[in-house]
């Protein structure tokens, strides 16, 4: 008799009883497979299969009667796993095994893994505040939320490494409040749906609010943050959000009129030397078991020692202010060996620094500190701020836009060689390119520097705008219009014009509308009537800048 193959079991089964083997689930084939296979080169073997064929039908009526009708299909015991999966996959049965017997030995290996994870962090990670007394900085808004005053959604604005994330972790300790933190550098809406619903039916069953941290919530895009406004409305989370870029541009307005904006400044110098001081401190002690170091990075007592102070300042002037930076300045500094000298560890330090230009807040900063530079005639701080601007990546064209303009805004009258020079300066960038042209944007911004300053333009044109914009309806006079036809000149049109080239003398013409008549934008040189002046300004620039002398200017007055 021949044999097939099972297609549920994937065993031999007699062809002529395959129908029978699938309809007892299976249970038939170890006495009929195995009697057949082992004689099917015996003499005998037909008389065997006669024998086992009647008692297979023995048994299937036997069993069909017991059994309730099911299909055959549910009476299959499941495979392991790892039968299952080395199937198609080959290889992957031994480390299912495996894995199952690391299982079975008990939590420790998941403890390792754990352990391993918590020592893979920086130790920026590891040395985070747990309590608001450890943490540094930002009184005001730590004040507020010591006080309790924690119930309204906020968004935490400020640079990189200044404790946003830190805050957002320490308000949760002071609430009852489920936490939630998510990135939105990764997250999307379907992650926020899922915490609100989380957050929903927390909040009926146990009335627990929950606290949702997102992190870099500017990346969310203006239509993905409009998912938050009817959970904000109906008070099924409490938002915090972290970011670098300035919420007036970076967030929607509904947004922001549900939300408490606080802004967190740079990290003072001290306030650095503070967190590196309680750093080395915990490190110290980090034998206690407060802080997980792996003992090839755990710092021994020579390293710290090596800690001069000429060291912790540069640590604190190279962090600028940003704490996350300064802690991983001091752990390289603490994985360095013992014998290298001070020179060699400053060395190292400034070699390991990177320039830092933001370009979506920095751009902005530097270019208005370098215009405003050039406004107060000062040539050092603006070259300065223009080689901070060029050596952290800025396009020059953008500097050369932005000093034409100055051009004509703050020199304008003063010197009309001015504009020619910055437009010229333009043609010379996009000619040559950096990093020649840094010199021509020196040359520039010198030039206007200590050119002589006159606004005279510029505030005639911004009277003469306010002028228009309160009556736009106001027509022409007549003298001032065209008269290309005849019709227009019976109107009217161009009647008592005075050609001014044809007179040997001054000549009086109607060049606005009788309601501007004698209204004066364009002031004389000189004319300070509508200037302002501050007594404090002036002292202030007398003892700084003028060696404490009287202005000469004070004597006109």
């Amino acid at each position: 008799m021949d044999l097939v193959i099972c297609p549920v079991c994937s065993k031999p089964v007699e062809s002529l009883s395959i129908n029978s083997h699938l309809d007892a689930g299976c249970a038939q084939i170890s006495a009929s497979s195995s009697a057949s296979t082992s004689k099917t080169h015996s003499p005998a073997a037909g008389h065997g299969k006669m024998k086992d064929s009647k008692k297979s039908s023995s048994q299937l009526s036997n069993t069909s009667e017991t059994r309730t009708s099911i299909a055959p299909i549910f009476n299959i015991k499941p495979k392991p796993k790892s039968e299952q999966l080395s199937s198609l996959v080959p290889g992957i049965k031994r480390g299912l095994e495996a894995s199952d017997r690391g299982s079975t030995q008990g939590s420790l290996p998941l403890k390792r893994s754990r352990l391993a994870l918590k020592e893979a962090a920086p130790l920026a990670e590891k040395l985070r505040p747990t309590t608001l007394s450890e943490f540094v900085g930002h009184e005001l808004v730590v004040d507020f939320i010591a006080s309790g005053c924690t119930g309204s959604s906020m968004i935490l604005w400020g640079p990189s490494g200044c404790g946003k994330t830190t805050l957002a972790r320490l308000l949760a300790t002071q609430t009852d409040a489920v936490f939630k933190e998510l990135s939105a550098t990764i997250a999307g809406i379907n992650d926020v749906r899922a915490v609100v619903e989380a957050a929903k039916s927390t909040l009926s069953l146990t009335g627990r609010k929950t606290i949702l941290f997102l992190d870099e919530i500017h990346r969310f895009s203006k239509s993905q943050q409009d998912i938050f406004l009817p959970f904000l409305e109906q008070g099924y989370i409490q938002l915090i959000g972290a970011t670098t870029e300035n919420p007036s541009f970076k967030l929607i307005g509904a947004l922001l009129s549900r939300c408490r904006v606080f802004c967190l400044e740079r990290l003072q110098d001290e306030e650095i030397k503070d967190i590196i001081t309680k750093a080395l401190r915990r490190l110290s002690s980090s034998s206690s078991g407060t802080i997980n170091v792996s003992p090839e990075t755990e710092p021994s007592s020579s390293p710290i020692r090596s800690l001069t102070q000429k060291i912790i300042s540069t640590i604190i002037s190279m962090s600028a202010g940003d704490a996350r930076v300064a802690i991983s300045l001091l752990e390289s500094v603490l994985r360095i060996p013992s014998d290298y000298t001070e020179e060699k560890i400053l060395t190292f330090l400034r070699r390991s620094m990177a320039t830092s230009y933001d370009t979506a807040e920095d751009h902005y900063n530097m270019i208005s500190a370098l215009h405003k530079s050039v406004r107060g005639s000062q040539p050092d701080a603006a070259l300065y701020w223009l080689a901070r601007m060029l050596t952290g990546g800025e396009d020059p064209m953008f500097i050369c836009r932005r000093m034409i303009v100055c051009a004509s805004e703050d020199i304008g009258l003063a010197d009309n060689h001015a504009m020619p020079l910055a437009v010229a300066t333009l043609h010379a960038c996009l000619n040559i390119g950096m990093p020649e042209c840094r010199i021509n944007l020196a040359h520039l911004v010198a030039y206007l520097s200590e050119a002589p300053k006159s606004t005279r333009a510029y505030e005639a044109y911004t009277r003469a705008e306010a002028a228009a914009l309160e009556d736009p309806s106001l027509p022409v006079p007549l003298p001032m219009r065209n008269a290309p036809t005849a019709l227009m000149k019976e109107v009217g049109y161009g009647k008592s014009y005075h050609y001014n080239p044809q007179y040997a003398h001054p000549v009086h013409n109607t060049y606005v509308p009788p309601f501007l008549e004698g209204r004066s934008f364009l002031k004389k040189p000189n004319d300070a009537s509508d200037k302002i002046w501050d007594e404090d300004a002036l002292l202030s620039w007398e003892n700084s800048v003028n060696g404490g002398k009287q202005w000469e200017g004070r004597l006109d007055r």
